[in-house]
């Protein structure tokens, strides 16, 4: 997403052989503009825990804009990592029916993965869909950038929808997620989110992202 300082969103369309084009989202002023907020800053960071390449803690020390210090502020540090909302030629979403470590249950989910080092986000999201699923995207929307915990990191998820999707060849599944790919129609996506099926806040933030930006597609 994109603002233009003059409070119109704008979604960015990235074609894959690579044109770019900007596509109007939600309009009207802005409410977070201005300067009457501060961002809070880092004095310090030291490391207290290299658990893996998935995950590392840091000890920070913070300072508010009252001049007050914060130390032993925790800090997670998780890969980085994208969502994609897979969207078909007859505008049916391609999706997971599958298993998750974390979740209780089956849930509904998207397409996914953490960005290898050295690699932009829009790249691990057209690798992800060909990995995954054996799929490509004709065009592709950025939703936006988020930190997964506002306070204490644990990584950013980039959210795309991908349009125009098309099979290319079968995949096999990961032998640690059982996985079953469906179509399902806008409709029904909807109606699943509602009902909490997509049991991981990261893919219903993705999913509920590309049914609104599919409304000014």
């Amino acid at each position: 997403m994109h603002n233009d300082g003059a409070g119109n969103i704008a979604f960015h369309r990235e074609y894959s052989v690579h044109c770019t084009l900007r596509i109007r989202g939600a309009r009207g002023t802005s409410f977070i503009t201005g300067n009457f907020m501060q961002s809070w800053k880092t004095l310090k960071r030291s490391l207290i825990l290299d658990h893996s390449k998935w995950l590392s803690v840091e000890d920070h020390t913070i300072q508010l804009p009252d001049g007050k210090k914060i130390e032993k502020w925790p800090w997670v540090i998780s890969p980085d990592f994208v969502n994609v909302a897979a969207v078909d030629e007859n505008r049916n979403f391609l999706l997971f029916r599958q298993v998750k470590y974390a979740v209780e249950g089956v849930s509904l989910a998207p397409v996914g993965g953490y960005i290898d080092p050295g690699e932009t986000p829009l790249v691990c999201a057209k690798r992800e869909l060909k990995e995954e699923m054996g799929c490509e995207g004709a065009e592709w929307v950025a939703l936006g950038s988020f930190p997964v915990d506002g306070n204490h990191g644990c990584g950013t998820a980039h959210v795309y929808l991908a349009l125009g999707v098309r099979k290319l060849f079968e995949t096999t599944a990961d032998d640690l997620e059982e996985q079953e790919l469906i179509s399902l129609t806008q409709a029904e996506v909807r109606a699943a989110l509602m009902r909490g099926e997509f049991k991981v806040l990261s893919w219903s933030a993705a999913m509920a992202l590309a049914l609104l930006a599919l409304e000014d597609l």
